[in-house]
């Protein structure tokens, strides 16, 4: 620190010279957890959980509510508007606007993020929700539509990167891992949801505007349940450690954050508690900030491998382009998709939900590894499955639909859920802001490529060859899964930096 006025007091476990790890086993700190005889509050889980959670819910009823939104503007009697003729271009430009407004958020998170800190990101993006949806949903031609559109995808940006953060940085260690997980089960509740309103108003005049419009109250509720929740504890020491602002204003700031996070019984131990996480930063060496050559070094670069790579193989797996074929698949099954294709998706969706909190259930109890290693084997099987139906068996319709849903609910209990969970515990502290932000961005960009490629992909090499190409791919994720990513399950944040990386 620069002067001994910034200097901030240790505990006096760690007056008597014991090490992290000492005072990790003495007393378990409440930043991350509760001791094992004090039981979780409402206030200590399911409220910092919840409205860092909604910005997830929104990414996913975006992605369900476009879907129909798309079909209802270029009617010609139900879209409300003389510009409904839109060109094909148009139309991607209009379902993948909010992608690229993510692409643009998770660019800006990189430099805004430390700054701004977790709780201050969440509720700019949820003002970037209202104002992308309110835009989008009144818009009086196409190039505001789009605007909105884009605004709104920055709000999604913001939110994929806080909202990891804050929800790790506040939930107790043994159940953080679910907490994290809970947020893509939101994020398929939304999908759900937004595929539910659309089919309610795809037959509506003008019925795109309130599909967009529809999440404005969401939005309302996320930033205010974030003005309402304190900044992230650890945040607060950090820059406490660093000298960014009074360092004892900001510890006082911060303890009384954790007592309003955990609520009014651990008043008395909180300072203690604080102390005991200021000298665990100290030990793993977090009073540096980071530099932007650091982050390509040691410690930083595992974890940037770890984390881009989850998020990489998550999309190049082929994620995007199997619910492309959803539809298709089973409709050679017998299914009556081509009349009724959202109310498939519905049921597509449901069953992700369902397979995605089978993964909230057990994360915590069987690992981060063995679900990882488990689903995408499972994905592999079943991408192999698809690729040969194109091939060989396109006469054996059970065969793909048992390949995607076996993909599906694969997915879900694997990258899906893990891959957000995994950045928001490996990057340490002092790097979590950027680091986040670059696997958010690698997360987006890998998307969106996926998304552009596949159809050219397709043309040129058939749908059998490309899943083959997928299958070879999640193989790689194996590989990389079981040699470079550690199983966090059970260990605190300062404990994932210390042994981990």
């Amino acid at each position: 620190m620069a002067s001994d006025r910034e200097q901030l007091p240790h505990s006096s476990l760690a007056k008597e010279g014991k090490s992290s790890g000492e005072i990790r086993s003495a007393r378990e700190p409440l930043l991350n957890g509760v001791h094992d005889s004090e039981s979780y509050s409402v206030s200590a889980t399911i409220l910092p959980f919840l409205f860092p959670a909604l910005g997830g819910f929104l990414f996913g009823y975006d992605i369900g509510a476009t879907s129909s939104a798309t079909i209802s503007i270029q009617s010609p009697t139900l879209s409300g508007i003389s510009w409904y003729k839109l060109s094909s271009v148009e139309i991607g430009l209009l379902t993948s606007g909010s992608l690229y407004g993510a692409l643009i958020g998770s660019v800006l998170a990189f430099n805004v993020a430390d700054f701004l800190g977790r709780r201050r990101e969440l509720i700019t993006s949820a003002l970037l929700y209202l104002v992308g949806a309110i835009v989008t949903a009144i818009a009086p031609n196409f190039p505001i539509l789009v605007l909105g559109r884009i605004v709104f995808g920055i709000g999604i940006g913001l939110a994929m990167h806080a909202a990891p953060m804050y929800i790790a940085e506040t939930a107790p260690t043994p159940i953080r891992g679910q907490l994290i997980s809970l947020k893509e089960f939101f994020i398929v509740l939304g999908i759900v949801t937004g595929y539910g309103i659309g089919s309610l108003l795809v037959d509506t005049v003008a019925g795109w505007r309130y599909m967009f419009a529809a999440s404005s109250p969401v939005a309302v509720i996320m930033g205010l349940g974030m003005w309402w929740l304190p900044a992230s504890p650890r945040w607060l020491l950090l820059r406490a450690i660093q000298g960014k602002g009074d360092a004892q204003d900001l510890k006082d700031t911060a303890i009384r954050s954790l007592i309003q996070l955990h609520g009014q019984a651990i008043c008395d131990s909180a300072p203690q508690q604080v102390d005991e996480i200021l000298e665990e930063l100290s030990c793993v060496g977090e009073e540096k900030e980071v530099t932007f050559g650091e982050m390509f070094q040691g410690k930083c670069l595992k974890a940037l491998w770890i984390g881009a790579g989850l998020v990489l193989f998550q999309q190049i797996t082929g994620q995007p382009s199997v619910l492309y074929y959803a539809a298709s698949i089973l409709q050679s099954a017998g299914f009556s998709v081509a009349s009724d294709a959202t109310r498939v998706s519905i049921l597509l969706g449901f069953f992700k939900l369902i397979m995605t909190g089978v993964a909230v259930v057990v994360v915590d109890r069987l690992g981060r590894r063995p679900l990882l290693l488990g689903g995408v084997s499972g994905m592999v099987i079943s991408l192999f499955l698809l690729g040969s139906y194109y091939i060989f068996l396109d006469n054996t319709a059970a065969v793909a639909v048992v390949g995607l849903l076996l993909y599906v609910g694969c997915y879900q209990i694997s990258f899906g859920p893990i891959g957000w969970l995994m950045i928001a515990e490996i990057f340490p502290l002092r790097l979590r802001g950027r680091g986040l932000s670059i696997a958010v961005l690698v997360n987006f960009g890998a998307n969106a490529l996926v998304t552009f490629a596949f159809s050219p992909l397709e043309e040129l090499l058939g749908a059998g060859i490309l899943f083959y190409i997928f299958c070879a791919i999640a193989v790689a994720s194996l590989v990389f899964i079981y040699l470079i990513v550690p199983e966090t399950k059970g260990l605190t944040l300062e404990e994932i930096e210390a042994k981990c990386l």
